[in-house]
């Protein structure tokens, strides 16, 4: 069982990718604007890709938003609920949230409420910047979740 039970106010915001590679460094990006919002009741994890040790903090949130570029999707920038997978035995490819979530449930015996946002990238090349269409989407994402967390 989990030992710290979340809040109702409880937000954990997951952005991941590698910021070195253009867009794929939208979803780290998002997460450390809304970290410098400060906003009450929500923390923010950065980080590369999704692994097994995020499950303790994914367990602990009663909210969690993972948030990532989309090479495939649409135009716009997209929030989808989440639901886990039925096994978390699917580690071969833990970067799923939906993976992360039921690792977080047959571990840690919690599965948080959780959101998707997916931000439309145009190019994983070698670069920091990003491009104008992810700039817009980053936006957008921070703004969305400032509405899910109030």
């Amino acid at each position: 069982m989990n030992p710290n039970p979340a809040t109702a106010r409880d937000f954990l915001i997951v952005g991941y990718g590698n910021t070195l590679r253009g867009d794929d460094g939208v979803g780290p990006r998002v997460a450390e604007a809304v970290e410098q919002l400060a906003l009450p009741g929500v923390r923010t994890l950065v980080c590369p890709m999704l692994t097994p040790e995020l499950a303790d903090p994914i367990s602990r949130a009663h909210t969690v938003i993972f948030v990532d570029a989309a090479v495939d999707a649409p135009q716009e920038v997209q929030l989808r609920k989440l639901e886990p997978n039925e096994t978390s035995q699917l580690m071969a490819h833990a970067a799923d949230p939906r993976t992360m979530l039921a690792l977080s449930r047959d571990v840690f015996g919690h599965t948080p409420q959780a959101w998707w946002l997916t931000i439309p990238a145009e190019t994983l090349d070698f670069r920091e910047e990003l491009s104008p269409t992810a700039q817009r989407g980053y936006a957008e994402a921070v703004e969305k979740i400032q509405t899910l967390c109030r």
